[in-house]
């Protein structure tokens, strides 16, 4: 006897546990020194972020202008940011999250810190001074804590391009005591060194002009023992000056007037480094290094330019150590596509070399393991096609599920995320933008199709230090852009026992639908270096009368569904023979399911029964019986396109998105929407379901990808311990009654917000034999009117004002109004309803608000221009009541009158 399976449970809520959100646009680019978090800019507005996990942390309240210039101090206390409108904000870096609605303000705000908009900042070694410099040509020095101008330095030929304080830790080998100078670049080519120390005799003058590039000086660096001074400009080359003879007092030389001067410092080499460096700083490997005593030959250094590459190189010879990164092996006009980098910061903490790249992508080097550690992807565009995988599986075949995530975007570029700490790696290989995702041998393999009319095969990278997937096989002979792709869902196992996917489905805007081989192709292979193989097509159908929009393949690999611009789904049968001697696939046309008025979108089959669902453009989504092609149901809700459709929970359930930014979780049987989930600005391409179906991925056109997990559970334990609470506060307030214990029955209340208890306690006091020394019945509630805090007054207060409003509840309400303003003078009314609003500021995280009186009283004025239109309105009805008494009192007398005699007897005649 077959034991009868139990209903699997109806999930009706998803939470937005977290998202991918655009981390960085453009702009400049901050770290702390521990390389713990990061700045960004997006837009006009300034990002802090976990660098570890990915999420944000705070925003930063800007002034709707572009950010132009900013940096952290070394003791990552404050931030320190310029704007296109030239103004200096300065805001503390807090030490742990704050809400995303509450964007932290700066501490303080200078208006017009320069003339001209300001390219570089820099803050001192001591996170005491900040040097700003403009296009102008001036530099400023600024003391961060106290807002103002400490030195003014002036005669750069040009927009300063960098900056570098220059406090030696150890000066004494140098003669230095207590010095700190600036230095400066600017686009004359010519580096200036300025003396920021009170004992100096320098001024605004420059100590130093140093001479040597051809073009725009980009970094600058100095060693650690103040000696060594490394440049790099777009000139491709690299220069090591020696400050020491600057401040050495020994090595002076005498000028025309016969007084002495400080001798300029010397270059001492010069490296060409082939390519334009915008990023540059001296390393720190061990603790002597950079030191003065091993001398410029065991100097090393790094760049980063056009090629996309950290470079280390050493100074002894001016070789290239090694590189960090993948060099752009193509140049596309689109500047998405350029990988050069804008931008280095070097961490000596984490030895860590970080790279800003002008595709807005940014790259932790680390260079101890000589890979990339960390990777950060700013901008994602418009996503349109999203899918889990799980890379583990091929070598753990036990590993965890869901643990990566694909995504295509407007890029030729598929980035390839981690779930859990948002680490990213981008696939290079299609030529124009990917349009479809795939996966296969449950997470294992990743398919994509693209505009360059060719679909790709990936497989995980078995690297464990540099994980990723790379390319394993190409499709070609499309004569149209590839817009869906679907692999066999069964996977037979190799010769040597490895699951292998069997063949492919391709989908063209050429209205074709194309099968591929795969058994040839080497998913197990170790060498990702190698060329992917090609693909060998099967069979060409032309299969639609227009573009080709989704494939899908049954679980058990006899059936394929296309949908189409042409309205229609068609159910194919699949036939496959992979035997090598006589290899061969076709598939069949079977039945065309017909309803939709507009073009199909997306088509899904069912994972338990023998359904399909599709998504179309009439803003439908339609489920269809395969047997007899018909249409079982139709699911209403969307208000545009449906553009995805899923199956959930062994086929109960659906899941949809659309054109209106909207994602919808449907209940089969009943056809009805249990849950709308709200998150996205744009139409939500791209939809994704764990293993488990604990987790659905919406990613849409506003670059926005969220994911939504199960707490289905979790409300139902709420609601559960909700009802057990509410069950616990009704006895104890009912046992309060019992007691006459008004005050704690009337905050209970209160507190359950409950009116319709309050409306029953103040009636039943209100009946008894009114005291004269009671307001409202009982001299008890008096006093707990006289003497309740301030929320709890303004709730009762609204209370009366719903009871007011009812002529069956006046009576009760004139009563409670009626004692409250006698026992309590306006000023402590008006007191409660200002704390009120100063409480809701505070949860809202606003601290000493300043509007919180107005609001209080703004609050105060409602109330009671609601309440007086209906006391007026009682008052005339009672008016009247009491005129109509006397007028039966008049009649009773005179009735009195005509039936007594003049003795007062009654008149019986």
């Amino acid at each position: 006897m077959a034991v009868p399976t139990s209903r699997p449970k109806l999930r009706t809520a998803f939470k937005n546990a977290r998202k991918i959100s655009p981390l960085y646009t453009s702009g400049p680019v901050a770290v702390t020194p521990d390389g713990q978090k990061i700045v960004t800019c997006v837009g006009e507005e300034i990002l802090l972020t976990d660098v570890n996990s990915g999420t944000e942390i705070c925003r930063f309240l800007g002034d709707t202008q572009a950010i132009s210039s900013l940096c952290i101090t070394p003791s990552s206390t404050h931030l320190l940011v310029f704007t296109s409108s030239l103004s200096l904000r300065i805001f503390e870096l807090p030490k742990s999250p704050v809400p995303s609605y509450n964007a932290i303000s700066p501490i303080r705000v200078i208006p017009r810190a320069h003339d001209a908009p300001i390219h570089v900042c820099e803050s001192d070694p001591t996170s005491t001074y900040l040097a700003s410099g403009s296009a102008d040509g001036v530099v400023k020095v600024w003391d961060i804590l106290r807002g103002f101008v400490t030195h003014v330095f002036k005669g750069h030929g040009g927009v300063v391009s960098a900056l570098k304080f220059n406090y030696p830790q150890d000066s004494s080998s140098l003669g230095q005591q207590d010095s700190m100078q600036l230095i400066t670049a600017s686009v004359d080519t010519r580096i200036r060194i300025f003396e920021l120390s009170q004992n100096k005799s320098g001024g605004l003058k420059p100590v130093a002009v140093m001479e040597g590039h051809a073009s725009v000086p980009r970094g600058l660096d100095v060693s650690s023992d103040g000696r060594w001074l490394v440049s790099g400009g777009r000139d491709s080359v690299v220069l090591i000056w020696d400050l020491s003879p600057l401040f050495n007092p020994k090595t002076t030389e005498r000028n025309k007037k016969g007084k002495s001067k400080a001798v300029a410092p010397k270059l001492v080499k010069t490296f060409p480094i082939l390519e334009r460096v915008e990023a540059l700083g001296l390393l720190c490997f061990d603790e002597e290094s950079t030191s003065s005593a091993t001398g410029v030959n065991n100097l090393k250094f790094f760049t980063g330019g056009e090629s996309g590459l950290i470079k280390i190189w050493e100074a002894k010879e001016g070789t290239t150590l090694f590189s960090l990164g993948n060099e752009q092996t193509r140049i596309s006009d689109d500047s998405e596509e350029q990988r050069q980098i804008v931008h280095g910061i070097y961490l000596p903490q984490s030895s860590t070399v970080v790279s800003v790249h002008a595709d807005q992508n940014i790259l932790f080097h680390s260079l101890s393991t000589r890979h990339l550690s960390r990777q950060l992807i700013g901008f994602n565009d418009e996503i349109v096609d999203i899918t889990f995988l799980s890379p583990a599986l091929s070598s753990l075949p036990q590993a965890p599920r869901d643990t990566h995530l694909a995504l295509a975007t407007n890029s030729s570029l598929i980035r390839v995320y981690s779930s859990k700490t948002l680490d990213a790696r981008l696939l290079e290989g299609h030529t124009d933008i990917v349009l479809a995702l795939d996966q296969g041998l449950d997470g294992r393999v990743l398919a994509s199709g693209s505009k360059d009319r060719s679909a790709r095969i990936w497989a995980p990278n078995h690297d464990e230090s540099d994980w990723g997937y790379h390319c394993v096989a190409i499709c070609e002979g499309h004569s149209e852009s590839v817009g869906a792709v679907a692999m066999s869902r069964k996977a037979p196992e190799d010769g040597n026992g490895v699951p292998s996917p069997a063949f492919m489905f391709t989908g063209s805007q050429d209205r074709t639908i194309k099968m591929w081989d795969l058994s040839e192709v080497e998913f197990s292979s170790k060498a990702h270096d190698s060329d992917p193989s090609r693909c060998k097509g099967l069979m060409t159908l032309k299969a639609h009368d227009k573009d080709i929009n989704s494939l899908d393949v049954a679980p058990n690999n006899r059936l394929l569904v296309s949908g189409s611009q042409d309205r229609t789904a068609k159910i194919w049968s699949i036939t496959y023979n992979g035997s090598q001697k006589s290899l061969s696939g076709s598939i069949t046309l079977l039945g065309v399911c017909k309803g939709h008025k507009r073009g199909v979108w997306t088509v899904r089959f069912g994972k338990e029964e023998r359904v399909l669902a599709t998504g179309s453009g009439d803003k439908t989504v339609k489920l269809w019986n395969i047997d007899d092609f018909s249409c079982v149901k139709t699911f209403e809700g969307h208000t545009n396109s449906v553009l995805r459709v899923d199956f959930l929970n062994a086929g109960m359930q659906m899941v949809s998105s659309a054109a209106d930014g909207l994602v919808k979780l449907w209940n089969v049987r009943e056809e009805e929407c249990v849950a709308t989930l709200d998150n996205h600005e744009d139409k939500v391409w791209a939809l994704a379901i764990s293993a488990d179906e604990k987790t659905i991925i919406s990613g849409a056109a506003d670059s926005v990808v969220t994911f939504w997990e199960d707490c289905t559970e979790e409300q139902e334990q709420e609601k559960e311990t909700l009802r057990e609470e509410m069950v616990l506060k009704e006895q104890d307030y009912h046992n309060y009654l019992s007691l006459n214990d008004y005050r704690k029955a009337i905050q209970l209340a209160l507190a359950m917000q409950q009116p319709g208890r309050l409306l029953s306690l103040f009636r039943d006091v209100g009946s008894r034999e009114l005291s004269s020394l009671s307001l409202s019945g009982d001299v008890a509630v008096d006093e707990v009117l006289r003497t309740l805090s301030g929320s709890d007054l303004t709730r009762l207060l609204r209370y009366a004002r719903d009871w007011n409003a009812n002529a069956r509840t006046s009576e009760v309400a004139q009563r409670v109004l009626f004692a409250i303003f006698k026992l309590r003078t306006a000023e402590n009314v008006t007191g409660c309803f200002t704390d009120e609003a100063a409480e809701l500021a505070l949860v809202g995280g606003e601290v000493n608000d300043p509007s919180a009186n107005l609001r209080g009283g703004n609050a105060l004025k409602e109330l009671i221009d609601s309440l007086v239109p209906y006391t007026e309105r009682h008052l005339a009805r009672m008016d009247k009541l009491l005129q109509e008494s006397y007028t039966v009192d008049y009649i009773l007398g005179e009735m009195d009158d005509g039936l007594l005699d003049e003795d007062g007897d009654l008149d019986m005649s």
